[in-house]
């Protein structure tokens, strides 16, 4: 069913809103989904805000366009659907990059990162970099390993010195 001039100039501000607020746009192959799977994929982005967006391709151009990224749509021949992350640039890419694990049929194209194209095996390594928790985890990790060998170091020579005076007593 065709859209309405209203309708496409509705989505076309709800489309720069979100362009305007994003910090990661995806763009995802999504022909060949099943209802059920798109509705999982939206929960799935949901849980780490982020939102998917399938609109055409025409009224993204234009949307786009307005916010300064330039977007081709005879790049794409396939129908695509957009990824908006709110939150963080790796969340959404790695909840999208998990699901097209799990569902062959649901392809990651490529995405805007900063207002740049990147392409898609640049959208899956980012999507493969460890979560933000574990980054912080291992930097934790890095910064009192350190210390704890000089606690240890520390604590061995004590250690040393008893054990020799106590076979000196004796």
């Amino acid at each position: 069913m065709a859209l309405t001039k209203q309708q496409k100039e509705k989505s076309i501000i709800d489309l720069k809103d979100k362009v305007s607020k994003q910090k990661v746009m995806l763009l995802v192959a999504i022909a060949g989904l099943k209802v059920k799977d798109i509705f999982k994929l939206r929960n799935e982005l949901k849980k780490v805000d982020a939102n998917l967006k399938v609109v055409k391709k025409t009224l993204v151009e234009k949307a786009l366009k307005e916010n300064k990224i330039s977007f081709d749509k005879k790049e794409f021949k396939q129908e695509i659907a957009f990824v908006f992350g709110f939150q963080d640039e790796i969340s959404p890419a790695k909840a999208a990059y998990q699901f097209s694990k799990e569902n062959e049929k649901l392809k990651i194209l490529g995405g805007f990162l900063e207002g740049e194209f990147k392409s898609d095996q640049e959208m899956i390594s980012l999507a493969q970099l460890p979560s933000r928790p574990e980054l912080l985890a291992k930097l934790v990790g890095s910064l009192s390993a350190p210390m704890s060998n000089l606690v240890y170091g520390l604590n061995y020579n004590i250690k040393g010195l008893i054990t020799i005076l106590s076979k000196i007593k004796t």
